[in-house]
């Protein structure tokens, strides 16, 4: 049975369509009312995370500095020159070590240069084999190789000192015979011993004389009996200054005689030894070479005890060894008067600027150093930021230091804030 058709009125449509309106006019209400509540709660997490994050900048650590150097990185000494009395013949040339200073007589070239051989023979010898001071370092016995070297070098009138086979000599011993009497058979033992024979002990002597910068220098012997042996008066001062650095080497050279077991006590031949001042080292001399001489002296200036070299080589007439000997050390003492001192940093020097947060302050040399000094040479100086500076530190803060170089001198200045270093505003440690 199909149901009646039934017409709603239009005050029941009206009634049903009010209800609807409003149903979704409330949904709209609690919708609004909810994002309203979101947005509010994300407000809240952003402000809440912004005082978070304004607390932690407020509170950290000062921001860290920029330290950057304003001073040249060298400087050079600016005074007069230096005029020394060389020679009128051969070569000559002056050493300060501890400047960095060698000064030659003139143009070079490779002469021979006899007994100074024997400097870079116990220069290989003590590399190969170093010797502690007062040490006497292995026992070596004579072979009758040993002998033939004696007998040879008798024969060709070589300076020599006599041994015998089954003799037993250490290396100390050999080394005082080699550079106190210059003996020439104690040379091809030294080599024999050290590198198995004289050709390959010879290929050392070449080789450490091209590390030592002795570009001029050829070595053919150990003793510089053959005059293929040449060197240059400023190549010589190269290997006299690294063999005077070891204290064995600078102690055997100021002796003036030593006792052997065979050959009895011999005397140098090196002239003017422990007359004014002179230490050593060595001296030679052959038809083909002339008079030549290495001296060593150590004299005080301006305060500090300096070691000066001077060489002579190719000298003639009746007192060959003593004119060379005279010559090198009227060369030695003038260099010593001519040494100067200067300020290579002085104290107040501005040598860096400290930068923080869009602030700087320069910071200047703690002290002076003064260097021993000769015309010409140039001194190197190196900022190093040796802490971590930040901003607000106060005036008088290290912030690094200054190491200044000049030959074998160094000095490290420290340097300070000449203010304090301003903190940052509120605003920048929040932005």
């Amino acid at each position: 049975m199909v149901a009646p058709f039934r017409l709603h009125s239009l005050e029941e449509t009206a009634v049903g369509v009010g209800t609807r309106a409003g149903h979704t006019r409330s949904l709209r209400r609690r919708r609004a009312q909810r994002r309203g509540r979101l947005l509010a709660a994300f407000v809240v997490l952003v402000l809440v995370a912004m005082a978070v994050v304004a607390a932690f900048r407020l509170e950290a650590a000062a921001p860290v500095a920029s330290v950057t150097a304003t001073m040249a990185p060298s400087v050079r000494v600016v005074s007069s020159p230096v005029v020394l009395p060389w020679p009128a013949t051969g070569q000559s040339a002056v050493a300060v070590p501890s400047i960095g200073i060698d000064v030659t007589s003139g143009p070079e070239r490779p002469v021979p240069i006899a007994s100074l051989t024997k400097m870079m023979t116990a220069y290989v010898v003590l590399h190969d084999h170093p010797l502690a001071l007062g040490q006497n370092g292995p026992s070596i016995t004579m072979t009758q190789t040993d002998v033939g070297y004696f007998d040879d070098d008798t024969v060709e009138d070589e300076a020599n000192a006599q041994v015998t086979a089954g003799e037993v000599l250490t290396e100390r011993q050999l080394l005082e015979g080699l550079l106190v009497h210059s003996a020439n058979n104690y040379a091809d033992t030294l080599a024999r011993w050290d590198a198995g024979g004289i050709p390959a002990f010879v290929a050392k002597m070449n080789r450490f004389a091209a590390l030592l910068g002795m570009d001029h220098t050829h070595y053919a012997d150990p003793s510089g009996f053959d005059q293929a042996s040449a060197s240059t008066a400023g190549d010589l001062l190269k290997v006299a200054a690294s063999d005077m650095e070891d204290p064995t080497f600078a102690g055997i050279v100021k002796m003036t005689s030593v006792t052997l077991p065979v050959a009895g006590t011999i005397s140098t031949y090196t002239p003017l030894l422990g007359v004014d001042g002179v230490i050593g080292v060595k001296s030679g001399f052959t038809t083909a070479a002339g008079g030549c001489d290495v001296v060593a002296v150590v004299r005080e200036v301006h305060g500090h005890s300096v070691l000066i070299l001077g060489a002579v080589t190719g000298q003639e007439g009746p007192n060959v060894l003593g004119t060379a000997g005279a010559m090198a050390l009227t060369l030695a003492n003038q260099a010593g008067t001519s040494i100067g001192s200067s300020p290579l940093v002085h104290a107040g020097e501005v040598v860096a600027r400290v930068s923080a947060v869009g602030n700087t302050v320069v910071a200047r040399a703690g002290s002076t150093a003064d260097f021993l000094s000769w015309p010409g040479v140039t001194a190197e100086r190196l900022l190093v930021d040796d802490r971590t500076i930040r901003a607000g530190a106060d005036k008088g803060t290290k912030v690094g230091s200054v190491v200044v170089a000049l030959g074998e001198q160094r000095e490290v200045i420290p340097v300070v804030l000449s203010r304090r270093l301003p903190q940052p505003t509120v605003l920048q440690r929040l932005f």
